[in-house]
């Protein structure tokens, strides 16, 4: 029952936030809840129930190996709300943080959904409550990107319906009773028509890798993280992401019972290079800070992908994968949101000398590239190298060698343009705003806490995260 907590706090916290008539404390129910959902996450990855609740939501492995990750960046994430809205206070936060809060509700429910309808509706209410947070800069540009994100997000999450549909039908045509919880699915396994299999997955994964921002399915990330605050950006790109993947698991799982788990894995493969490859080219050329976080977000799901097409060991791989890239992008999404706010501009062609005007951000940022590029001893290194291992362990060696060239590609993408902001001569108008942009602790504890966190992850990885990533990669191999 301490599960549905999980749903429930986020989701009463918002309706409290937005009847509170003060806009300046409303704030705070955004650290306060995520102390209570950290809380409550960690001590259900520590003690897991015996079972879960019901048969369609529920605590399982999967949820116990994503879900905390996801908590612990919203809580960094809710942290540096406070003082970020404090210095907005020109606008009505109330909208933002109910909205805020109400998405973290919805992504602990779709996390925990064990039917494929549940999983779903969470998916598709996670993207609703996701637009008033991508619009609160009010500017054209933010309008833009917020119609985009809804226009190819509907897209996505259209062909996943659509999809689950087909595997409902895949169920009955092969003699079920058309049950889509996932444990049902699983134990019919081979009993699932193999035609509907086959198309559900390629609608599903269409569908749920739409909204995981893999290529070429990205086109709505590049806007949106440009345009979001940055505490937007952190949770979209290591919160919100994490639910698709999560989908795209738990449904590979399904088609793998059924015996199509080649065919899922060649496809998740393709997908996988395919992502990494076009934003390796994209960093190449980008001289937005904000929208190169954007491609790095493609490039790492292009990562998680690979790892989920390589099977058992790979699956493990990008469990620890997905913990590292949520630590490193918040940190690096917070960091670039008081470079952007400092300095007033997000281009290298407005932006430089940010280590003279605001050196702490500065050094977070260049902390976050050294982290998110997979240099020891941070945790994406490990991760990495251990999809790395895998691949060639697989038989797969060439698509390692051309993740290794992405790699490269991609790291020279990443420093041309963090070097060129942090150092240089600083601009006469990020020296005029800096003065107004106070490092105080506020904005700066959060993304170095959230980056010290992916320091641990790769020097120390906790043995009870060990575990947890593997009852998961059991749960999604073997049908109950």
């Amino acid at each position: 029952m301490n599960e549905l907590w999980l749903v429930l706090t986020p989701l009463i916290a918002a309706a409290a936030a937005a009847a509170w008539p003060r806009n300046a404390t409303r704030p705070w129910f955004l650290p306060a809840t995520g102390l209570v959902h950290a809380g409550l996450a960690l001590a259900l990855l520590w003690r897991p129930p015996p079972t879960p609740l019901h048969a369609w939501l529920g605590w399982d492995a999967l949820a116990r190996a994503m879900l905390p990750a996801v908590s612990l960046l919203f809580l960094g994430c809710a942290a540096y709300g406070v003082p970020y809205l404090r210095l907005r206070a020109e606008r009505s936060n109330r909208v933002f943080v109910a909205g805020f809060l109400a998405a973290l509700g919805l992504i602990s429910a779709a996390h925990m959904a064990r039917h494929l309808g549940l999983l779903w509706i969470a998916t598709e209410a996670v993207t609703l409550a996701c637009v008033p947070l991508l619009h609160f800069n009010d500017t054209p540009r933010a309008y833009e990107a917020t119609w985009k994100y809804l226009l190819v997000g509907s897209t996505g999450i259209a062909l996943s319906l659509l999809g689950s549909f087909c595997l409902g039908y895949a169920s009955r045509h092969g003699g079920g009773t058309g049950n889509l919880t996932f444990a049902a699915l699983m134990a019919q396994g081979a009993g699932l028509s193999r035609p509907w299999v086959l198309m559900a997955w390629v609608l599903l994964l269409v569908g749920y890798g739409t909204k995981m921002g893999l290529a070429p399915m990205h086109t709505w990330k590049p806007d949106a993280y440009g345009e979001a605050p940055g505490i937007v950006g952190a949770m979209l790109a290591g919160g919100v992401t994490t639910v698709a993947f999560t989908a795209v698991l738990r449904v590979r799982a399904v088609v793998e019972a059924a015996g199509a788990g080649r065919v899922a894995s060649l496809t998740l493969l393709a997908m996988g290079l395919f992502s990494m490859l076009i934003a390796a080219l994209f960093l190449l050329s980008t001289r937005d800070f904000k929208r190169m976080l954007a491609y790095s977000s493609v490039e790492h799901m292009g990562i998680l992908s690979l790892g989920a097409a390589l099977g058992g060991a790979g699956v493990w791989a990008a469990f620890f994968h997905v913990w590292n890239n949520s630590m490193t992008k918040g940190a690096l999404f917070l960091s670039a949101g008081n470079l952007r706010r400092a300095a007033g501009g997000r281009t290298m062609d407005e932006v430089s000398g940010m280590a003279c005007v605001t050196p702490r951000s500065a050094a977070l940022f260049v902390a976050g590239l050294f982290a998110v590029t997979a240099c020891p001893p941070f945790g994406p290194f490990f991760s990495e190298l251990l999809v790395l291992r895998t691949a060639f362990a697989t038989g797969r060696g060439w698509a390692a060698a051309i993740w290794l060239g992405c790699l490269l590609l991609a790291f020279c993408g990443l420093t041309r343009v963090v070097f060129s902001i942090a150092y240089g001569r600083p601009r006469r108008a990020a020296r005029q705003l800096g003065r107004q942009f106070p490092e105080t602790l506020g904005v700066i504890a959060p993304p170095l806490g959230l980056l010290l966190l992916a320091l641990w992850l790769g020097v120390a990885t906790p043995q009870i995260l060990l575990d947890a990533w593997t009852a998961a990669v059991a749960q999604l191999a073997s049908p109950p």
